[in-house]
């Protein structure tokens, strides 16, 4: 979570979205910052007792949206027109832009631009309070989960743009102990509450069977 960062630099690629101190969501959030600290992350993600399933997700898929953006803020000077004209995570994997609104039909554009696309969608996402409501007592969207699925389907590409394009950077950075550890989270969260489907997750498949292994 985000607090693995506190001592980090505090660069981020996109304002950082705060969850409201003394809301029941900061609450939520705590707990799970107390449940990661303890290093289970098996445990960590699960749902706590009583707990609502889309807040949950909603705090989470807000403070992986955090994670993503400072790791990537880290490596932006090396993820350039020049160096990645395309979205892509390895030779296999290349993703086009499309928002359903905006860009309606599926743009291929650099990397940084899809990643800035990509954020910004997330951040308005994140920002509508009829789709992530804040405020206690607001009931959460039927669609919430598709939405939530798609921000963290989306997410995805941005970690395995960074594993595939600029892990070099990362380690020259000493970043990737954060990475590594904020990925790992990443996938027991969606592994958990089958939040992403399998082939969507093929870019990093072996790195996910080698980070997922030693935790069965």
């Amino acid at each position: 979570m985000s607090f693995l960062f506190g001592s980090r630099s505090s660069k981020t690629f996109k304002p950082k979205k705060n969850i409201p101190e003394g809301s029941h969501q900061y609450e939520l959030l705590k707990h799970a910052e107390a449940t990661l600290g303890s290093g289970n992350l098996r445990m960590a993600v699960m749902l706590p007792d009583g707990e609502d399933l889309n807040e949950w997700v909603a705090v989470n898929t807000v403070d992986f949206f955090n994670q993503i953006n400072m790791l990537y803020g880290t490596i932006t000077d090396f993820c350039t027109e020049e160096s990645c004209p395309v979205m892509s995570a390895g030779p296999k994997y290349e993703y086009h832009w499309a928002d359903g609104t905006n860009i309606k039909k599926p743009i291929k554009c650099s990397a940084p631009k899809y990643i800035d696309y990509l954020m910004t969608w997330v951040q308005d996402q994140l920002d509508d309070e009829t789709l992530f409501p804040s405020k206690i007592g607001v009931p959460f969207p039927k669609n919430f989960m598709s939405v939530a699925k798609t921000i963290l389907k989306r997410l995805f590409r941005v970690y395995a743009h960074i594993y595939h394009q600029h892990f070099d950077s990362v380690i020259q950075l000493q970043e990737e102990a954060h990475l590594n550890t904020s990925f790992k989270h990443f996938i027991f969260f969606v592994q958990e509450f089958n939040l992403i489907d399998r082939k969507e997750l093929a870019p990093l498949q072996e790195l996910i069977e080698k980070l997922t292994s030693k935790d069965r």
